[in-house]
């Protein structure tokens, strides 16, 4: 018994199809009803009508990526009690459904954030990365955000203002439109303005209040999970630190044990995603790996490489800083445990989290950054050979 290889699939709008991806080893489908507006209730029959999709090609749903958070839950206004409700109730129907596994995060206002998607390697495939000086100058001459400059110390200014003053008015667009790309399976985006309003919502709300509100979010949700028979899986924040003055709190160690012990469940686990925690340069992700083994329940494999002022770009899966070999062998030997013990969820999925775009992709239409379908493969094909070796090595 392996970890189960999954694929992150964006539905039937995804330009990758289930066909392409059956031929790529995976038999678990990740993905979302991406249809259905964040807060409102998840219908059986759409779920069922996505589970039938998948399994007519020979694979199964094995997590839902995502079921997101309504800002009114992380802001816990307006009318965040009946979102909470609708929470609950897709949860009830994805188990109806035997959709067994959630994976969500708590990031206010934007899910993931690049400063660049188009970093070029020497043989011509394509990568993203992350700048926090450019991100600086997008925050202080771009988007003018109140009270940005606080938030720098006068050298990041004054390189923030160099770098910008070299930009052209194309490059300026590029960075914008960058930073304002929106979630995972959408090529929509923020306006400025749009962004500047979110906010503005967040206006008093730092770590301590958006920690609390997770908390309260998590004791809520999870005895409704427990019924279910769905583990909830939280997404460490992607990058793992503040941005544009909102505040992070899933990012290391710390915030992973207050989490847990939110509600002592073995439906509130992790997602353990090696490229979120490992962008943090003060994270060891094989630590992460070990230490909280037996509460992951979903997880994204990829790499970065990383500096200690805040910049990271996403490597080749078996490079990088993060150690893949020291994070595949804590969950070899975790899945063993767990199917010698027969206890707790003994899939473990895990999918090859973002790839290079490589020649065969690069024309084709509507491909999200880091979802293309040669560069997964590839990344998939590594991984699954990176386990084999270390179970023939462990004996097992």
């Amino acid at each position: 018994m392996g970890l189960e290889q999954t694929w992150r699939w964006f539905g039937p709008r995804d330009p990758i199809s289930l066909q392409e991806i059956r031929q790529t080893g995976a038999t678990g489908i990740v993905t979302a009803l991406h249809q259905i507006p964040a807060g409102e209730v998840w219908p059986i029959g759409e779920i069922m009508e996505r589970r039938q999709l998948i399994e007519a090609e020979g694979m199964t749903w094995s997590v839902v990526e995502s079921l997101p958070v309504h800002e009114n839950i992380k802001k816990r206004n307006g009318n965040y009690r009946q979102r909470i409700a609708n929470y609950k109730e897709s949860l009830r129907n994805l188990g109806r459904c035997g959709v067994d596994t959630v994976c969500y995060n708590f990031m206010p206002v934007l899910d993931w954030t690049r400063t660049d998607l188009e970093v070029q390697y020497a043989d011509g495939s394509i990568t993203t990365r992350f700048e926090a000086m450019m991100l600086a100058a997008f925050d202080l001459f771009i988007l003018k955000r109140a009270g940005a400059e606080l938030r720098y110390t006068e050298a990041d200014i004054e390189q923030a203002l160099k770098y910008y003053e070299r930009l052209t008015g194309a490059e300026v667009e590029s960075l914008a439109r960058t930073v304002l790309l929106g979630l995972p399976g959408s090529l929509e985006a923020y306006t400025l303005e749009g962004l500047r309003e979110a906010l503005r919502q967040y206006a008093g709300i730092g770590e301590e209040e958006l920690r609390h509100n997770l908390c309260a979010f998590i004791t809520e949700i999870v005895p409704a999970a427990e019924e279910a028979g769905v583990f909830m899986a939280i997404h460490p924040d992607d990058p793992p630190w503040s941005l544009l003055g909102l505040p992070r709190v899933v990012c290391n160690r710390n915030d992973v044990e207050q989490i847990l012990g939110a509600y002592n469940s073995a439906a509130n686990g992790i997602t353990l995603c090696t490229g979120s925690f490992g962008a943090g340069y003060t994270n060891d992700v094989v630590d992460l790996a070990n230490r909280f083994a037996g509460h992951i329940s979903f997880i994204h494999l990829r790499n970065v490489a990383r500096t200690e002022g805040g910049d990271f770009r996403e490597e080749d899966h078996l490079g990088g800083d993060v150690d893949m070999y020291g994070v595949m062998k804590a969950l070899v030997l975790e899945q063993e445990r767990r199917r010698k013990e027969g206890k707790g969820a003994q899939r473990m999925p895990f999918r090859p989290d973002h790839g290079r775009l490589m020649l065969p992709d690069m024309h084709r239409q509507g491909v999200y950054p880091g979802y293309s379908l040669f560069g997964r493969m590839r990344a998939l094909a590594e991984l699954r050979g990176l386990e084999m070796g270390i179970r023939r090595s462990l004996g097992l």
